[in-house]
């Protein structure tokens, strides 16, 4: 399961602020209109009792890479792969994965991920080549999970 953002209230499962661990504007000003965090597939549970993936998915080697984080990788990956959610990955042709990293908890992706994003290129390009240098699309390791 992964977050594709805010939503009206009509479209939406899981009210802001109602999980004060995973929400993170829950400090918004009072006077804010209420925003719906949107998720996208099914669960059960609290968000910090799932795995999480983080990824990067490039359009090429050295191309342009996206960083993302999910709880139902192989979902996601087929969302940017068909280009169902429209976006940067479908905008720039982002639809190769390259590199992922599993988690016990969703939050510690999250975590992992807005670090990730953070870094020089350089390093996130080191990060791949570490164990994928021929930068294959290693998608088929999901099938075996």
């Amino acid at each position: 399961m992964g977050w594709l953002g805010w939503a009206s209230p009509t479209k939406a499962t899981v009210r802001q602020g109602d999980c004060t661990r995973c929400c993170e504007e829950s400090a918004r000003p009072a006077s804010a209109a209420p925003r719906i965090l949107l998720k996208y597939g099914t669960s059960a549970g609290h968000s910090s009792t799932m795995k999480g993936y983080v990824y990067i998915l490039a359009s090429k080697r050295n191309g342009t890479l996206y960083t993302g984080v999910t709880r139902d990788l192989p979902g996601r990956l087929f969302e940017h792969q068909n280009e169902l959610t429209p976006g940067f990955t479908s905008r720039y042709g982002v639809k190769t994965l390259v590199w992922f990293e599993e988690h016990d908890l969703l939050t510690a992706a999250i975590v992992r991920e807005k670090t990730i994003k953070k870094w020089p290129r350089q390093w996130k390009l080191n990060l791949i080549e570490e164990n994928n240098p021929q930068w294959e699309d290693i998608s088929w390791h999901l099938m075996a999970s």
